[in-house]
């Protein structure tokens, strides 16, 4: 049975940072590539970054560039959301996925992905 835990979530002042972990179990982690998406209240989940089985291979989406970097480490079947300078527009329950597609890039589309967590939620106040 594969499950995802997320760990990290919390609530921080605009400016702070905060790292996000999910704990990988019941697949061979090293064959996945990992997606972090996030759901504010009344909005869609969205893409946040991803990382491909080769953690030299990330993408992230716009609105996080430059301040969020997502990482992997596979002997500990782990992944990584490094947030920084976090803004209150960032407030939202934060998923990580396993994408069961096969495939070997980023994938930023939820459908790609067969695996959820349950989510953490990060609260950024002003």
């Amino acid at each position: 049975q594969v499950q995802l835990v997320e760990s990290g979530g919390g609530l921080v002042q605009a400016g702070d940072s905060l790292r996000l972990s999910c704990a990988a179990s019941g697949l061979t982690f090293s064959n996945y590539a990992l997606g972090w998406f996030r759901q504010a209240p009344g909005k869609e989940r969205e893409f946040v970054c991803g990382v491909a089985r080769s953690s030299a291979i990330t993408a992230c989406a716009e609105s996080v560039k430059g301040r969020f970097t997502i990482s992997r480490d596979n002997a500990k079947n782990t992944v990584y959301l490094q947030m920084n300078s976090l803004k209150p527009e960032d407030t939202a329950v934060y998923y990580c996925a396993a994408d069961d597609s096969g495939s070997l890039f980023v994938q930023r589309e939820m459908r790609r992905y067969g695996y959820w967590g349950q989510g953490t939620q990060v609260t950024v106040s002003s």
